[in-house]
């Protein structure tokens, strides 16, 4: 998450898409239901009628694994009403020029084909979370699930950074995991290709800093991950600690 839990709490404007909050993430959703109890405005982007979308202000019941449609859409929104946050893309990011122009096909009549929201919501929605002083986006395992999970998240992150909607209070982009403290595990390096901080394994200057940090020699390979521990069993591997 590129912001605290606590800050979910001070957005003006909260985008949900493929994430099941109330129920998955009860604790987070009462800091949450709490932005909307002070009048924050809601979009929740959900193939099914969940308890999330019924408390939404606008509500875009998309077709299964069409998530990319409609954020390309919305970001042709935000360019075409000029809402892009011109101080912070050129100062903090990149191709902008090149973005604006890969967006241009890509109009809400485009997406309403083809993920079944009416055109008119997609644009409510970018221009509602477009014009935010703080925007935040939450997403879980519904939009990462999909062969097209990396260029939805992708499309979540172009969204954010377009309208200066990073690295303040109240904005962001945040994914709400899907286990049991598998953000902590990350967090402390209990992953195959990384050290704490997600420090990767195969650099020396990394290496070098770990191996006087734990006292012992590390090597620059990365680890195995747990398909390929199970895959390997009775061959390389014969013993694990779970």
């Amino acid at each position: 998450m590129s912001n605290p839990l606590k800050d979910m709490e001070k957005p003006d404007v909260i985008f949900c898409i493929g994430t099941n909050m109330t129920e998955c993430h009860p604790v987070a959703a009462t800091r949450l239901k709490k932005a909307l109890a002070r009048g924050a405005k809601m979009i929740v982007a959900d193939p099914r009628r969940i308890r999330l979308a019924e408390m939404a202000d606008l509500y875009l019941p998309i077709r299964v694994g069409t998530d990319t449609a409609l954020l390309l859409a919305m970001a042709h929104v935000i360019v075409r009403e000029e809402l892009i946050d011109e101080e912070f893309v050129r100062a903090r990011t990149q191709g902008i020029d090149a973005f604006v122009e890969h967006v241009k096909p890509f109009t809400p009549a485009w997406a309403a084909e083809i993920c079944g929201v009416p055109a008119a919501d997609i644009e409510a929605a970018a221009i509602l979370y477009g014009r935010a002083d703080k925007g935040a986006i939450y997403y879980t395992l519904g939009i990462t699930e999909h062969i097209c999970g990396v260029d939805n998240v992708q499309s979540l992150a172009n969204l954010a950074l377009m309208t200066g909607n990073l690295g303040r209070e109240g904005t962001g982009i945040n994914p709400m995991r899907g286990q049991n403290n598998i953000q902590g595990a990350g967090d402390s390096g209990a992953i195959p290709n990384n050290y704490p901080g997600f420090q990767p394994v195969d650099k020396p200057a990394n290496q070098a800093k770990f191996s006087a940090l734990y006292g012992r020699e590390l090597d620059l390979e990365k680890g195995i991950t747990k398909v390929t521990a199970l895959d390997r069993s009775g061959e390389h591997v014969f013993a694990m600690l779970i």
